[in-house]
């Protein structure tokens, strides 16, 4: 509208924005200014005067001298020098990002939903492509590399030994549950027996093959499957309460129904089941201390000049990351030392 010194008009203009379901990153319109026109009233619309009457009217205007016409038109709206405006609408890349990460939570879950052990044994013997965010910003579909190969051989056989895991289509998903839990327990059965028996073989007790070995090839996993969870949420909630969740599972379930099997095993045959407690109490206690240690960490990296749990600046990162290993790595110390009795435990 046109500006004045003496008096300004103004006039808000909403425009639907259509969803034509095609991605574009950058979209424009033109919102054109016409001639202002005096629209009348519902109630005016519906006293509408003859027609005879509109056309008298119109001819007593056109018979006025031109200054009776201008002082006429003074107060009439009137459209300044810019009548025409384009509008360009370009991609938000926060708004990108947080879609995309939706995107591949949708996808890992239509991935995780298989309707058939065709589709499952396809996908085991395929050498999929790692994931790169840069690659998925680009759009491009990444090509497998060399170390994708790589862990393809290795890991091919563990990959079609799980793809005869039923779909989640059969029994509401109850046949894939009860047969992953199934396959788990055997997979932890291998890992334990094939750790003791390289334990064995170089001469360690069984508690350090345990806290070195067993753990670690237990708990790497859960650590990846922690770093893709962090990566994909908005937070480190989900990372988190993954890697005490596993764990906790892992401690109180697998060795809770263990000896819960062995009790009644022994109940019933009215023997007395006695478990050795070795090296457990002083296991805990320093695994404890450690834990408050972590977690004064966890809470202290909230400060505002780090911004949260993970992430956050360069030497933060750094230097959290040097303290959980070394605190790892002094698990590992005192546990060996005491199982030998270098130090006394309790």
């Amino acid at each position: 509208m046109k500006r004045s010194s003496q008096s300004a008009a103004w006039k808000t203009l909403s425009v639907r924005i259509l969803d034509r379901e095609v991605y574009n990153k950058q979209s424009s319109f033109y919102v054109l200014l016409e001639t202002p026109q005096w629209r009348r009233s519902r109630k005016e619309q519906t006293e509408d005067k003859p027609k005879e009457e509109e056309e008298e009217e119109e001819e007593a205007l056109t018979g006025k001298d031109d200054e009776e016409r201008r002082i006429a038109e003074m107060g009439r709206p009137m459209l300044g020098d810019h009548v025409k405006l384009e509008i360009i609408i370009e991609e938000s890349y926060e708004f990108k990002n947080t879609v995309d990460k939706l995107i591949k939570k949708t996808n890992l879950a239509l991935l995780v939903g298989t309707n058939s052990w065709r589709d499952q044994f396809i996908e085991a013997i395929t050498v999929s492509a790692g994931e790169d965010d840069d690659d998925d910003e680009c759009g491009e579909e990444k090509l497998p590399s060399c170390f994708d190969y790589v862990m393809h051989f290795l890991t091919v056989f563990w990959k079609v030994l799980f793809a005869f895991v039923p779909p989640t289509d059969y029994w509401n998903g109850w046949a894939c549950f009860v047969v992953s839990i199934c396959m788990i327990g055997l997979l932890t059965g291998f890992i334990g027996d094939l750790a003791s028996s390289f334990g064995c073989t170089v001469g360690l007790k069984d508690s350090v093959t345990a806290v070195v070995f067993v753990a670690l090839g237990t708990s790497v996993p859960d650590t990846f499957a922690s770093k893709v969870a962090a990566i994909q949420d908005q937070y480190a909630d989900a990372s988190i309460g993954n890697v005490t969740g596993s764990n906790a599972v892992n401690v109180f379930l697998g060795i809770g129904v263990a000896w819960s099997i062995a009790a009644i095993y022994h109940q019933s045959n009215g023997n007395e089941f006695r478990v050795d407690p070795g090296t457990l109490a002083f296991s805990v206690t320093l695994f404890t201390i450690f834990a408050f240690v972590a977690v004064g960490t966890l809470m202290y990296r909230r400060r505002p000049e780090i911004g949260g749990e993970l992430g956050g600046p360069r030497t933060a990162k750094v230097l959290t990351t040097m303290l959980f290993f070394s605190l790892w790595l002094l698990y590992i110390l005192f546990s060996s030392l005491e199982a030998y009795c270098h130090i006394t435990g309790f």
